[in-house]
């Protein structure tokens, strides 16, 4: 049931409405905003996909390796996950870009340890990684041929380069949609959640207290705590597009009060049952996988046991599964 594709067009693809009594009813993605209530504020995350997956060799025997780039450390190296890590030892040189014999410029990496490499110090990181990157589908996907994996995993809303893995709730936005919110009077406003992997690590402890969340950056603009909080004190609802943007919203609001201060932050936050929500009343995100931190989230956030429902049903149905699957909109 894993979706190695996004439907055509994306808002085509299912959505799943969970009413806070856990009523469930199944429309599709494009009727979303006739699923809302006219004076809802949705927020969103303009965060966009980098090209962030490197394909090369080992210098010293030409065999295969690969890296995910997650960022630059405060030391100037670059932090990221190889494949396969258990044959770089520090001091292995690996090759990127096209082959010595192909027009282009190739660059030379040293290991320096576990998720830590040193590239050259004249390399300009974004620039290489857009020349010669590729955007990272999760592992489960095997795209068909032919498919234009950089546009696929990219969503409406990207703007904001930075991430390494896509905000999937926002996918299924198209211009249809964002003209059918309009029309409805549906206002939309912006944050950015850089996503890391952090979210996306399975859980392989036996108590979720012991699990450790990796931070991730956010900034929410002025302009948006301002209509955050005036909704609020409206009593309008406030509807997270994603897990993203209620981990940067939830995160913001537990310094200060319940209130959404403007400003640029990291969040670190792992929902958990029992969980204080002060700021996300709905919530629209796609299905999840099994023993991570985001099945855990979405069963606080609507309940354990209407998620279970939920999901049977989804299985039941025949629902897409996972990031270029279909929707749900969960009520609180």
């Amino acid at each position: 049931m894993i979706a190695h594709a996004p439907a055509e067009p994306r808002d085509h693809a299912r959505l799943l409405v969970v009413s806070r009594d856990g009523h469930l009813a199944h429309r599709q993605f494009f009727d979303l905003p006739a699923c809302l209530r006219r004076d809802d504020l949705l927020v969103y995350n303009e965060t966009r996909v980098i090209k962030a997956r490197l394909r090369g060799q080992r210098v010293h025997d030409g065999g295969a390796v690969e890296l995910l780039v997650l960022g630059v450390g405060p030391d100037g190296d670059v932090r990221a996950m190889a494949r396969p890590a258990r044959r770089l030892r520090p001091g292995t040189r690996l090759r990127f870009g096209p082959p010595r014999e192909e027009p282009g410029h190739s660059i030379e990496v040293e290991v320096l340890g576990p998720e830590s490499f040193r590239f050259p110090s004249d390399c300009d990181l974004t620039q290489f990684l857009e020349r010669v990157g590729e955007v990272p589908l999760p592992p489960y996907i095997t795209p068909p041929e032919g498919l234009d994996t950089a546009r696929a995993y990219q969503a409406i809303f990207a703007n904001i380069p930075g991430s390494v893995a896509a905000p999937t709730a926002s996918l299924h936005f198209t211009e249809r949609t964002l003209t059918d919110l309009q029309q409805r009077g549906i206002e939309l406003v912006p944050i950015v959640l850089t996503v890391g992997l952090g979210t996306f690590a399975p859980v392989r402890v036996a108590r979720l207290s012991e699990h450790t969340m990796h931070s991730e950056p956010y900034a929410i603009p002025p302009t948006t705590a301002a209509a955050i909080n005036a909704a609020r004190q409206q009593g309008r609802r406030i509807v997270a597009i994603g897990t993203t943007v209620l981990r940067a919203l939830e995160g913001a609001a537990q310094s200060s009060s319940g209130s959404v201060p403007a400003g640029s932050g990291e969040t670190e936050l792992f929902v958990t049952p029992g969980f204080r929500f002060q700021v996300v009343d709905a919530l629209i995100t796609n299905f999840h996988v099994p023993r991570s931190t985001l099945m855990v989230l979405v069963a606080s956030f609507a309940g354990a046991k209407i998620i279970q429902q939920a999901y049977a049903s989804a299985i039941t149905q025949r629902y897409r599964f996972f990031s270029f699957g279909d929707a749900m909109l969960l009520e609180r």
